[in-house]
This record gives C-alpha cells, sequence and structure tokens, in this order.
C-alpha cells in the first residue's frame, strides 16, 4: 500500500481541466509541471484533450484500474465517482472536492456514505476536503507549487493542507528535505493514525527516519500510539502538533484525578507514551525537524562545542545550553594549543571557539579537524555559527561546514545569522543539500526537545503480591463509588498498604477500635469529605472521639464513620482516570488538600514502565518537598514507584475502573500509606 501511494505506476485524475482555478485544473498541472514517470489518466465527461494530455468521458474507459485516484469534481458527484472507481478496482483514492462534514450534518452523512463504500471494496480514502498527495515521485496535490521532493527526506503527515503549505515553504527556505507530504482532510475514513499505520507497515532498511506531524483532531489514539511506538522502534524520530486543545471535557468528574484531567493532558500523555515529541508551533516543527535532520540519529548526549565568528552569539547559545541541561565542557590544553597555532591573534580558544570574523574557510576547516581529531570522546555536537562581515565570500565557509556534516562523526549543525547579506551563499548551500538554523537560541531549544524527547519502554506486567483473581472476584457486579470497605480490599490485593482503619455505623464501636490514639475520624457517605467538614485529625482519646462522632453524624448522608490510625509524613496524590479513547491517565502529584489548588499534577498513560512511573514522580514541581526540606525525612522514590506500578497493573487489567484516587499517600521514607481511597466503576 505504501509503496503505490508514494510512487504509483498510475494516476488518475477524476475532473481533470484546461482551468488552473479550479481544483482539478491545479491538480493536473502540478502533476505535469513536477512530472510524473508512470501512466497519466485524466477523466473529464468532455474527453478531448486537456493540457495537453489525452482525456476519458469516464472512468470505465479507463485502460486500467489506476493505482492513485484523486477526485476533484463539486461534492454531488463525488460519491458516484468513487463508486465508479471501487469498481474498476481502485484501492487508493483521494477526495479533493469540499462541500461535506465541514457544512453540517448533511455533509457528515454523506462522508459516512463515503467512507461506507471504501470500507466495503478494501480502499484506502483520504478526504474529502483534502489537498492531495505529493512525494519525491509525484505532485498530485492541487494547493501550492509543484515543490521538489527528495527520496529518503521528512515525511509528514497532516489534517491540514494550509498548514502543509505554510509549513513547507518556510522550511525549504532553511534547506529542509521532504520525501512526502501527505495530507487527509476531513478524515472521513482514514486519519492521520492510518496512514502511520501504512508508514509502519510499509517501513524498510532505507525509508526516511523522520516523520512530522500535525492533527487537530486525534480519531484513534490507540492507533496512533501503536504506529508511534513501532516506527520509533525502528529508528524513526517524530514530531507532532496537537491544536485544539484548550476546550475541556464536558464530563463531570467525581475525582481529583478526573476533574484535572483535561483533554490536553491526555493528548500529552499519549504524545509521550508514544515516543513523539511534541510542538506547539510551525516554526518549533521547522527547529526541531531541523535537528532531527542534522543529528541523524546520534540525539543523546549533552556535550556541545561552537565554533562561531562573532563572540555575542556564542554567549547567547551557551547561556540557552546551560538553562537547558547542556554542558559546553573546556577542551583539554593540547587542544587549544592546536586551535592557536591555526587561528588568528586575538581568537579565544576556549569553549566557544571564536575565529573572528577575519578567520575564513581554511580557518575553519581547521578548528573542525581538530575538534573532531582531539574531543571526539568529549563532545556530542558542533555548532558552527557564522555571521556576514561582508570580508570575505560565505560560500566557502559553507562548502567546508556542509563537508563536514556529511563526513563528521560527530554532528555538525550550522546557524547562519546573515540571511540577507547572504542570501545567494545560502541558497547555494541549500542546492548543496544543506540545512541550517536562523537563530542560536532557537537552535538550543530545538536541541533541547529532541535530546529531552520521551523514550520508549516496554510496560511492566507483574508486581509481587498483586493477586489479580482476588481483585477480579471482589470487583464482580460493582457498578458506581466501591464502598469504603471493598475499595480498602481491592487496593490492598493489589499490594497497596494502609493504616489501621474500620468502619463503624454504630458509636459503642469506638471503644473497641484495635489500634492506639492518635486517629483521624472520617463521615462515611459523602463523597468529597474535606468539602463537608467531614474529616478530623488528631483524635488524642475516647471522649474527643465520641464528641466528634456526634458532630460527624449531623452532616447530610451520613452513614457512618471511618476511623484510621494517624499518619504522619509527607502526602502524595496518586489516581486514575479512562479518558474515552485514550485508555487510563495515571496521575501523580502533591496530594492532600492542595491537590487542586496548586494542581502540581502529572499524568502518564497506562501500562507505566518502571522508567515511565520514574518521569511521572521526578517531573513535578515540588518534588523537592518529597525528598525532605528541613532535617524532615522524605519519601522512599522507590516506594512510590512501586504504588504506581500497582495502580497501573490494577486499571489495566480492570478497565471498568473509570477513575480512582489515593488521596492522601502519606508517611516517610519506605512507610507509606494510603490513607483515603476512592474508587469508581461503571
Amino acid at each position: 500500500m505504501l509503496q503505490k501511494l508514494l510512487e504509483p505506476k498510475s494516476i488518475a485524475v477524476i475532473g481533470a481541466s484546461e482551468d488552473v482555478t479550479k481544483p482539478g485544473g491545479r491538480l493536473t498541472l502540478n502533476i505535469l509541471t513536477k512530472g510524473f514517470a508512470g501512466n497519466l489518466y485524466l477523466v473529464n465527461p468532455k474527453g478531448g484533450v486537456i493540457q495537453g494530455v489525452k482525456a476519458y468521458t469516464s472512468i470505465a474507459e479507463l485502460p486500467e484500474a489506476p493505482e492513485l485516484a484523486l477526485i476533484g469534481v463539486p461534492a454531488k458527484f463525488v460519491r458516484d465517482s468513487l463508486q465508479q472507481l471501487a469498481d474498476k478496482g481502485a484501492k487508493i483514492v483521494v477526495v479533493l472536492s469540499a462541500g461535506f462534514g465541514e457544512q453540517g450534518a448533511e455533509g457528515k452523512a454523506e462522508e459516512k456514505a463515503l467512507a461506507e463504500i471504501a470500507t466495503k471494496h478494501n480502499m484506502l480514502l483520504l478526504g474529502p476536503n483534502c489537498s492531495g498527495v505529493m512525494t519525491y515521485a509525484h505532485a498530485s496535490k492541487f494547493t501550492g507549487v509543484a515543490l521538489e521532493l527528495v527520496k529518503g527526506g521528512i515525511d509528514f503527515i497532516s489534517g491540514s493542507g494550509a498548514t502543509v503549505d505554510f509549513l513547507a515553504e518556510h522550511a525549504i527556505r532553511r534547506g529542509l528535505k521532504f520525501n512526502s507530504f501527505l495530507t487527509v482532510g476531513n478524515s472521513a475514513q482514514s486519519g492521520v493514525p492510518d496512514l502511520m499505520d501504512i508508514y509502519d507497515a510499509g517501513h524498510g532498511p532505507d525509508s526516511p527516519k523522520v516523520m512530522i506531524t500535525y492533527q487537530e483532531s486525534i480519531v484513534n489514539p490507540q492507533k496512533f500510539l501503536k504506529a508511534s511506538r513501532s516506527l520509533n522502534k525502528k529508528g524513526v524520530l517524530i514530531a507532532g502538533i496537537k491544536a485544539g486543545t484548550t476546550q475541556a471535557g464536558s464530563r463531570a468528574a467525581a475525582s481529583h484525578t478526573g476533574a484535572m484531567a483535561t483533554n490536553d493532558t491526555a493528548v500529552q500523555a499519549l504524545f509521550d507514551k508514544s515516543g513523539v515529541i511534541r510542538v506547539n508551533s510551525r516554526q518549533d516543527m521547522i527547529d526541531v525537524a531541523a535537528i532531527l535532520t542534522l543529528v541523524k540519529g546520534k540525539a543523546d548526549g549533552k556535550r556541545v562545542a561552537i565554533v562561531t565568528d562573532a563572540g555575542g552569539p556564542g554567549v547567547m547559545l551557551c547561556d540557552e545550553l546551560s538553562q537547558l541541561g547542556f554542558e559546553v565542557p573546556h577542551f583539554k590544553e593540547s587542544t587549544r594549543q592546536k586551535l592557536a597555532e591555526v587561528l588568528p591573534a586575538g581568537a579565544g580558544t576556549g569553549n566557544p571557539v571564536d575565529t573572528l570574523p577575519t578567520s575564513g574557510a581554511e580557518n575553519l576547516d581547521k578548528v573542525l579537524n581538530i575538534l573532531i581529531e582531539e574531543e571526539k570522546d568529549q563532545i556530542d555536537y558542533i555548532v558552527v555559527m557564522n555571521g556576514d562581515a561582508g570580508m570575505m565570500d560565505n560560500r566557502a565557509l559553507y562548502r567546508v561546514a556542509k563537508k563536514y556534516m556529511d563526513s563528521s562523526p560527530i554532528p555538525v549543525i550550522p546557524s547562519y545569522v546573515s540571511v540577507l547579506s547572504s542570501e545567494e551563499p545560502l541558497k547555494m548551500f541549500r542546492e548543496m543539500g544543506g540545512c541550517y538554523f536562523e537563530d542560536e537560541v532557537e537552535l538550543a531549544r530545538a536541541l533541547g526537545r529532541v535530546v529531552n524527547r520521551p523514550r520508549i519502554y516496554e510496560p511492566e506486567t507483574s508486581a509481587a503480591g498483586y493477586d489479580k483473581k482476588k481483585i477480579a472476584a471482589l470487583l464482580e457486579g460493582c457498578h458506581g463509588a466501591l464502598t469504603p470497605q471493598v475499595t480498602r480490599e481491592v487496593l490492598q490485593a493489589a499490594g497497596i498498604r494502609f493504616p489501621g482503619q474500620i468502619e463503624l455505623t454504630d458509636k459503642s464501636g469506638l471503644k473497641s477500635v484495635p489500634f492506639a490514639f492518635p486517629w483521624v475520624l472520617k463521615v462515611m457517605g459523602p463523597l468529597h469529605k474535606s468539602d463537608v467538614g467531614g474529616v478530623r485529625v488528631g483524635i488524642k482519646d475516647l471522649a474527643e472521639a465520641e464528641k466528634v462522632w456526634d458532630d460527624l453524624l449531623k452532616i447530610k448522608d451520613a452513614t457512618g464513620v471511618l476511623v484510621q490510625q494517624m499518619v504522619k509524613g509527607t502526602e502524595v496524590i496518586i489516581g486514575a482516570n479512562r479518558e474515552p479513547g485514550y485508555g487510563h491517565l495515571v496521575a501523580f502529584g502533591l496530594g492532600g488538600i492542595y491537590t487542586e489548588a496548586l494542581k502540581d499534577v502529572k499524568f502518564a498513560l497506562a501500562p507505566l514502565a518502571n522508567e515511565e512511573a520514574s518521569r511521572l514522580i521526578q517531573s513535578i514541581r515540588s518534588l523537592a518537598l518529597l525528598k525532605g526540606v528541613r532535617g524532615e525525612p522524605g519519601m522512599d522514590m522507590d516506594t512510590l514507584r512501586d504504588i504506581l506500578i500497582r495502580i497501573s497493573l490494577l486499571v489495566t487489567d480492570f478497565p471498568s475502573i473509570q477513575e480512582l484516587d489515593l488521596n492522601p499517600v502519606k508517611g516517610y521514607g519506605k512507610d507509606i500509606f494510603t490513607v483515603d481511597a476512592r474508587v469508581l466503576v461503571n
């Protein structure tokens, strides 16, 4: 399927036209302008010759089933054209025509009919309202110009044709090379995840190693997850934009975790789990794609050497790199001595190397060679920065940089800031296949995104003492909020520790509580106990406990009192919430009464790997509090990670759990207990 999409042997344009202001006319022009080595079939009811090519009066007249067909007729004729292509045996059809789901319910219904035809005939359908497909082999796209694409470049799969056009112009001006541009329009049948799945199935040893995506809605999160992880394991690095995330979900959440889990947190967790670098703008996308192209898979180190002909930009780059956790290491004394021998007087031989604006291409060649020979075990990237002081022809400098970009074992990343005075030399550099940055700070930020990208890990599938059979028995037939006793039994069967606890419906039971004071008394019945004043802590004796009992039973819907052994220590929240289409989001953050006030909570998609659980803990802003401050002991990180893994197993094994909250989880060191918990099942 992928080969036929990227390099079809035949293309049919349904609705071809001599008028290049119409989609069918512009599409035909782009295909002819770019050149296509296969058979091009044009269909127009009038027949004749269109733009120098024979036109057939109907799809039935075509001499063969086209490997790729594109429909550019008015919306009311699209369904009939699609059916005729299906009858002819076409397997890939792109509908350019607009006037469908974007115009309301009637258009949505028509999209559904198109999808049914395509699915019935085992056909891949892109669109409608789609700008088309452009690859190294053909320009079957009616918007934009017929750009020169290069086999082995970047693959761009987009839900927006305009985004492809706008990004392509800026990216190609920066020297980026593309293998394909694919757009899905309204995604009546197939969206971005479906195309990623096709790319994954067709991936081979020589396939491109960089993919970028744009989506406004993720129609199939699980397919996106599966395809992204598979591509990632094959060495394909992916960056993506998910637009349209500001509107929060409309469901009412009963738990803290559910209330805080927005659509955007689900998207971020999906990207993290998928190993996809999430960016927020076209410019960010171009910058990240440039780094992915330039580092050629060597994107894990954090040591940077800088070679510049101007001190100020070098300082700015150093500052940004340092803030992002990179190292700009000192060179060995022998390296500095060799640099001093080839550079003019007054040049800087440290890191950054300041070659001065008067130092030409020959010196740059020597500097790069010295760094690679002397510091190859000490640096991971070399950034080359050149302006244009008007003292030499920058073409020679750019040729040297390109030589090392192609041959150096250490990735060489160029930053050329004089975009006007060096316009012609930069054009030559792009024609040589060069790719570059125009701003050193944005270079550092893009490098940081790539080096700190989410990684793919295999999830944990078991934990000591985790009793799946017992949990299944406890949850059988349960619906809604579990009682405190069942909640405790389910979580204990998962290996979650609780302090001493007993449920009472009669005040006389206080005299038989089997653990020592101090106690915590919590009202049973109301879901959010703190909100109704239903939690009392530090109960020192029986008399106080009996008085508090009377107060708690006055609360509306109170059914009894939960008595707990009081636990001291830092508080965190651990929870999970099921997001439709995504699965369960596992949450970790600062707990207790500050959970929603501070919202220092992070999310990850279950099932979790140990590395993902650790990252979840390490990513909260208040991590220092968990580690212990001002002489107080902290919480053991391995114990917290273990709890997260058990919750991940629980919601993965039992997807009927809608929401789950352990809040607070409290203690010091390894003695960490769940003080309060809620579980909702449906």
